[in-house]
């Protein structure tokens, strides 16, 4: 009874090595072990439910034996069903099995132990299991293993075992006794192959200890030694070298060399030896001397003296840069690499690489220390070190020398907030900025020099970590870019005018045209119409005409940098002349409301250019309160001393004119206000505005030589700003538009090309009605067909300069090799500037133009009239 409960009660115990091992258990009541005879009696295993507890619920163990049905099978019969199961299960069991008998001496082995260790059925039998499987110096292990088995012990470890051509193996041991009449008859062990778990435990141990090493070693050739002892232990690397392609050189090195039957090779150019083919290929290469002679012959590789009997190459890599390779040499023939030692190696390759390119980057970067401080120094830009509270660390002297200093002390010991930023309010911003994004870009500051000169200067910094530095140290580098934003602001200028000339070119021509024609026959009817309410409204609409062209021509002037018509004129006048046409223009919610000063002086400038300024900033304003709100105009005197600063540009001292255009409207973020002024930017929606308005106002205000500054935030409105130079003069009286008398006409015959159909029959009417004779065409080509049917003199040609076809000039030029004696004058909408040098003398007609003045200009350019007869003659 004592031993079957030896058999079927295990109690786990440990031991030193790790193994497990059984116990037998004392029996706990007598009921139980009359159950478990009962049991025995029949052929069945013990049960180990309490006779005195029975659970109806409970299902049979899979592993108990069913006791047959009276009269199926006798007892005998039954036992040799379950020494057949045991029988397949022993010689089917996936694992390696052996059952020896007291004296450890093999009786029987399945066939997966003869597979695994090589050893067959005539090998183990009554051979001693010591000789056979334990390597030699085990023979503490062995003892201690029997031991245990011979107290009844079960026991588990994991150690190495030998197979029959020599060879350690990696194996987890399960081993226990075999009980038959309360002793030991036999033990059996069951063996299960670890060496993968081993090697990769190996493998991570190793790659540990390299990462370790790492850490711990500075320099490069006591890190590869300790690499090459760890490889050592992974694998059969007595021959270990490291090789590094120096790209710059384009060298072979050998900083690691170790070699039982060469030295180490000088640096050398890459040829076409086995490691350059593995450079090339990027490829683990385990080879051979006959795969060495394949790629000779394909001309992969060129024989470079012996070779081993095994070379294996590892690239080192990083990124999938290539830069070196990991060499293992085989001189043995009693020691193998296989395709394991590759790949454990290239792993360890991986590591090795990360680590080598980082080494190597700390010791150029230690290198390099040495010519930074030389670098700092000597830079032309300014570099300084400072801690988020504002304080200087660090400074180089082309940053003294910006500031105006004379000494490193001098700086280190400034407040930059209050002695190096001219607005301190903006360090704070600077600061808040920098805190929020922890870096700067090319920011733009003023700074104060010693002398108090202001200077702008572009920083741009980062946030630095050092472990010998305080927390969030800035390292900066400062360009003073004073006179370079004067020049970028001028060529900036230059570019918006530019581009807004552009487009005044290309639409002035047909706008001009409908100018003309409203504005000619506006004219033709103040001629016929008496005094009375409906010559006042034609008044009103010449007046508007007047006041169109007037603004088309300054756009024009403005695109092409010509001389304005400047005057010395009355800001207020001029406001409080715009004010009336401006109300209806903004709309009934909309309040306007003006504060002008008294006595703020005169300004040199173009009084229809400065309506045009005040136009602009007002729409502008309109569109920024789409549900109404209120638009205020101010002017004062004011004057500037240089101290106050302004976020675009900084006004020279002396005396202006200020005037200032604000709203309650939506107001605009930082991003659009660095914007406004560009050409063609518009917050508008496609089709709703050209963007040319706030672009033409700054261009205007920068020609005559004034300032403009905004001022918004978003939801708390817009103020614009503008700084006119204040004269000392008396005003110039501002002339208002007359109607001018008749002019005399004549007899003379006059072509008359025009390629807009209203703008021709007004010009060709109103030389009519003065005594010409006209003949007309609507193109270049027409006109030279006229010109060739008509054989009486043509004393002048009329013609616009741009029209489809030939042009202007084109037409003169064959009209005149005709009849060099004709006159020629052009009509245009563009400048006159924009004729060619050789054409400057001809005479030219801006459009729009009223009657009077094409009449002026054709009897100018024709010449004082001649007799009516002598005319006639002609």
């Amino acid at each position: 009874m004592r031993s079957t409960m030896l058999l079927v009660e295990p109690m786990r115990g440990s031991f030193g090595m790790g193994e497990r091992v059984t116990r037998p258990q004392k029996s706990r009541e007598l009921a139980r072990a009359k159950v478990l005879r009962k049991a025995l009696q029949h052929g069945a295993p013990p049960a180990f439910v309490p006779p005195e507890a029975p659970n109806p619920l409970a299902q049979p163990s899979p592993l108990e034996w069913r006791c047959p049905e009276p009269g199926s099978q006798t007892h005998e019969q039954n036992l040799d069903t379950r020494r057949r199961y045991l029988e397949q299960i022993f010689q089917n069991s996936p694992d390696p099995i052996i059952v020896v008998d007291t004296s450890f001496r093999g009786q029987c082995v399945n066939p997966e132990f003869e597979r695994f260790f090589g050893f067959t059925v005539a090998d183990t039998l009554n051979k001693s299991i010591d000789d056979l499987l334990f390597p030699s110096g085990r023979t503490a292990e062995a003892q201690w293993i029997a031991q245990c088995l011979e107290r009844g012990e079960k026991l588990t470890l994991e150690t190495q075992r030998r197979r029959k051509d020599g060879s350690l193996i990696d194996v987890s041991v399960s081993s226990a006794p075999l009980i038959i009449d309360g002793r030991p008859a036999a033990f059996y062990a069951v063996y299960r192959d670890i060496s993968e778990r081993k090697r990769a435990e190996a493998l991570s141990s190793a790659l540990y200890r390299i990462a370790e090493k790492a850490s711990a070693t500075q320099d490069l050739q006591q890190f590869f030694a300790a690499v090459h002892g760890i490889v050592d232990h992974l694998s059969f690397a007595r021959n270990f070298s490291i090789a590094i392609h120096d790209t710059e050189s384009d060298l072979l090195t050998f900083p690691y060399f170790v070699d039982e039957q060469a030295s180490a090779p000088a640096a050398q150019k890459l040829g076409r030896g086995l490691i350059e083919y593995v450079l090339r290929t990027g490829e683990p290469l385990l080879c051979t001397p006959q795969l060495e002679q394949q790629l000779q012959r394909r001309g992969e590789v060129e024989s470079n003296g012996s070779t081993p009997l095994q070379w294996l190459g590892i690239p080192l890599k990083v990124n999938q840069h290539i830069f070196g390779a990991l060499v293992l040499k085989n001189y043995s023939p009693n020691r193998r690499f296989g395709e394991r030692d590759k790949d454990v190696l290239t792993l360890v390759a991986q590591q090795l690489a990360a680590v080598i390119n980082r080494k190597r980057n700390e010791q150029a970067l230690r290198r390099s220390e040495v010519s930074y401080r030389s670098l700092i120094q000597t830079a032309v830009y300014g570099i300084y070190r400072s801690s988020l509270d504002g304080r200087f660390l660090d400074v180089n002297p082309a940053l003294i020398g910006m500031l105006g200093y004379s000494s490193a002390l001098e700086v280190l010991s400034l407040d930059p907030q209050r002695e190096v930023f001219a607005d301190p309010a903006e360090y704070a911003r600077l600061i808040d900025e920098f805190r929020r994004t922890g870096r700067m870009d090319g920011v733009e500051v003023r700074w104060k020099r010693k002398d108090g000169g202001l200077i702008t200067a572009r920083i741009s910094g980062r946030a630095v970590a050092a472990g010998d530095e305080p927390a969030n140290v800035i390292e900066a580098i400062a360009e003073d870019i004073t006179e370079r934003r004067v020049l970028e602001d001028q060529f900036r200028q230059a570019q918006k005018m530019e581009a807004v000339g552009r487009l005044a070119g290309g639409i002035a021509h047909d706008f001009n045209n409908l100018l003309m024609v409203i504005g000619g026959y506006t004219e033709v009817l103040l001629n016929e119409l008496a005094p009375d309410h409906l010559q006042a409204k034609a008044e009103a609409i010449q007046q508007a005409a007047d006041r169109a062209t007037t603004l088309t021509r300054q756009l024009l002037a403005f695109s092409r940098r010509q001389l304005l018509e400047l005057k010395v004129i009355d800001v207020n006048a001029i406001v409080t002349d715009m004010e009336r046409l401006l109300r209806p223009l903004i709309g009934e919610d909309i309040e306007l409301s003006t504060q002008l000063a008294p006595a703020i002086g005169c300004t040199r400038a173009d009084a229809g250019q400065l309506e045009q300024v005040i136009m602009n900033l007002v729409v502008n304003s309109k569109d920024a309160l789409p549900k109404g709100g209120r638009i205020c105009i101010r002017t004062a005197a004011v004057t500037h001393d240089g101290s106050d600063r302004h976020e675009h540009s900084f006004i020279k001292s002396g005396p202006y004119v200020m005037i200032s255009v604000g709203d309650n409207g939506q107001g605009m973020d930082r991003e659009t206000q660095a914007h406004i002024f560009e050409p063609f930017f518009t917050t508008k929606e496609k089709g709703k505005g050209t963007g040319l308005g706030l672009s033409t106002v700054y261009g205007i205000i920068k020609q005559i030589g004034g300032y403009i500054f905004v001022q918004s935030e978003p939801g708390h409105g817009t103020v614009f700003t503008i700084y006119l130079p204040r004269v000392d003069e008396p005003c110039d009286a501002l002339g208002s538009t007359s109607v001018s008398a008749t002019t005399a006409g004549g007899s003379e015959t006059i072509l008359l090309v025009e390629d807009e159909e209203s703008v021709r029959q007004l010009v060709r009417e109103t030389l009519v009605a003065r005594g010409y004779r006209v003949l007309e065409a609507a193109n270049g080509q027409a006109a030279l067909a006229v010109a060739n049917n008509h054989d009486d003199n043509l004393h002048l040609v009329i013609t616009d300069v741009v029209m489809p076809g030939l042009s202007g000039h084109e037409l003169a030029q064959q009209l005149l090799s005709a009849r060099p004696e004709m006159k020629v004058l052009y009509l245009s909408g563009y400048a006159q500037d924009a004729f060619a040098a050789s054409e400057a003398h001809k005479a030219f007609l801006q459009k729009p133009f009223t009657l009077q003045s094409l009449a002026r200009k054709v009897r100018e350019v024709l010449g004082p009239a001649a007799s009516k007869a002598s005319a006639q003659s002609c």
